[in-house]
């Protein structure tokens, strides 16, 4: 969890919300399809429990975030490409909102998925 101390109290960011607007954009990033659970057992647990931030690990070390997304990319795309635009977005997004510095995102591409089988 990070806290911000300003003249007006304090700010406490938990992991969570860093995670949630990470798996956002790269949501909203082109070429991803969607987010896979990292593990099995985490795959099993979001049957249970829809987990917004699935597909999605933040690690805090007091100085800069490290970021872990487990990607499902689009079949014809790039993969190339569409890894370094969600790494790209997630970094200017977290860093905008939050404050934080981003100090790596890792993209890791789980599977491809064919969305439209004309």
């Amino acid at each position: 969890m990070k806290e911000i101390k300003n003249k007006m109290g304090n700010i406490y960011v938990s992991h969570r919300a860093i995670a949630t607007i990470a798996y956002q954009s790269s949501i909203e990033s082109y070429g991803v399809v969607g987010l896979s659970a990292k593990n099995f057992a985490e795959g099993i647990a979001n049957v249970i429990v829809k987990d917004p931030t699935m597909g999605v690990e933040v690690k805090y070390d007091g100085q800069s975030i490290e970021i872990d997304l487990y990607i499902i990319v689009e079949y014809g795309t790039r993969i190339k490409m569409v890894a370094e635009s969600v790494s790209n977005n997630v970094r200017y997004r977290v860093e905008k909102t939050i404050g934080i510095p981003v100090e790596k995102v890792n993209v890791h591409i789980r599977g491809l998925r064919i969305s439209n089988p004309d």
